[in-house]
């Protein structure tokens, strides 16, 4: 679908791109991850044409789109790109930003450009917010909408530019649960993003970019569990997440310490942090969530960014809000260590409570 030869960027002063060659096929959900300043973001804006390499050639569909009479516009309506600073037209309505872009097309008729767009602003959930301003809405809200903008144009791909890193922590769930749905929908997506946690998780194969290349492709599990070259290693070695499953009450708790341990000492955690650790497992998932559901399987993706441990847990079942529907003395211990919480449910039974929070 997207091929990559060869390609190189030079600036004045820089060269982030010195020979990139990759393929991202029909349905794949490709993030883009590695150190700031390897020309992530300048390799996706290469995708839609708004950015064009020194050398090389880039291929859509096995069309050359790095060719002189090459049409941007015509591929820009069948490439969608979301901006991590939303780009909404602000002086327009939430309904109107969907229908002006689907207007540009020969002989669009207004009629059916308002009614797609009424249909993919419910399927994103925001049909009640169709007459807001976007200055009326939340971050997560406009960056819905921004991608329901996206979707009308009917895009064979779907560009991520950091979608969630303006957003604070309650409205990034909102959105990634958005990309976990096109994802379902088998959209094409390529994502440059920093959280790796959501790579982990999204992906169907991840670009690690360095030394002005794709440096190192693979699989999710490959690129974070078994990478294959040096600067892979470094760069997911420092990156200090855990991953657990605690399967039911009859878990494996000496397992689970010597998983723990081992976390804690690989980064040399304080004993605030230590201890920030201990209370999640025991006062929020051992005597909170198996309390209310025994045999709940419960995933634990923990990650710390220098200072502050982030957390990720997952639990099927009903829908379970912890610290609103639990009063107990553990739930008073847990609120008391962490912060910027957010609970999502998804009304399916087949998608688990969501809890995303960081430690104080």
């Amino acid at each position: 679908m997207i091929r990559f030869e060869h390609i190189r960027k030079e600036y004045e002063n820089a060269t982030p791109l010195k020979d990139v060659n990759g393929v991202i096929n029909k349905g794949d959900v490709v993030t883009i991850i590695g150190p700031s300043g390897t020309g992530k973001s300048t390799l996706l804006r290469m995708i839609n044409g708004l950015e064009k390499p020194t050398s090389g050639k880039i291929f859509f569909n096995d069309e050359e789109i790095t060719a002189k009479d090459y049409d941007i516009t015509g591929l820009r309506r069948r490439v969608g790109m979301i901006f991590q600073s939303f780009n909404l037209f602000n002086n327009m309505s939430v309904l109107d930003n969907l229908v002006v872009p689907q207007l540009d097309i020969p002989r669009a008729d207004k009629y059916a450009a308002r009614e797609k767009a009424i249909d993919m602003l419910k399927k994103v959930g925001l049909n009640q917010q169709a007459d807001r301003m976007p200055n009326q809405l939340s971050g997560g809200q406009k960056q819905r909408v921004a991608i329901a903008r996206a979707l009308v144009m009917d895009p064979e791909v779907i560009l991520f530019d950091e979608p969630t890193s303006a957003l604070d922590p309650t409205m990034v769930v909102e959105v990634e649960n958005t990309i976990r749905w096109l994802k379902e929908n088998n959209t094409t997506m390529v994502i440059v993003t920093h959280d790796m946690n959501f790579a982990r998780e999204i992906s169907t194969k991840i670009f690690y970019m360095d030394q002005g290349e794709i440096y190192e492709e693979g699989s999710p599990e490959q690129i974070f569990e078994k990478p294959k070259r040096s600067r892979t290693k470094a760069f997911i070695s420092n990156q200090k997440i855990l991953d657990l499953l605690i399967d039911g009450s009859d878990y494996d708790i000496n397992k689970i310490n010597t998983a723990v341990s081992e976390f804690k000492k690989s980064l040399k955690l304080d004993s605030r942090l230590s201890y920030n650790i201990n209370s999640v497992i025991e006062e929020l998932i051992i005597q909170t969530v198996f309390s209310h559901k025994p045999d709940a399987k419960v995933n634990l993706s923990l990650f710390f960014d220098g200072e502050k441990l982030e957390y990720k847990v997952k639990y099927d079942g009903e829908r379970f809000n912890p610290v609103k529907d639990d009063k107990s003395l553990s739930m008073t211990i847990f609120k008391n260590a962490i912060c910027d919480y957010s609970f999502q449910y998804h009304n399916q039974s087949e998608k688990p409570n969501s809890l995303k929070f960081k430690s104080k």
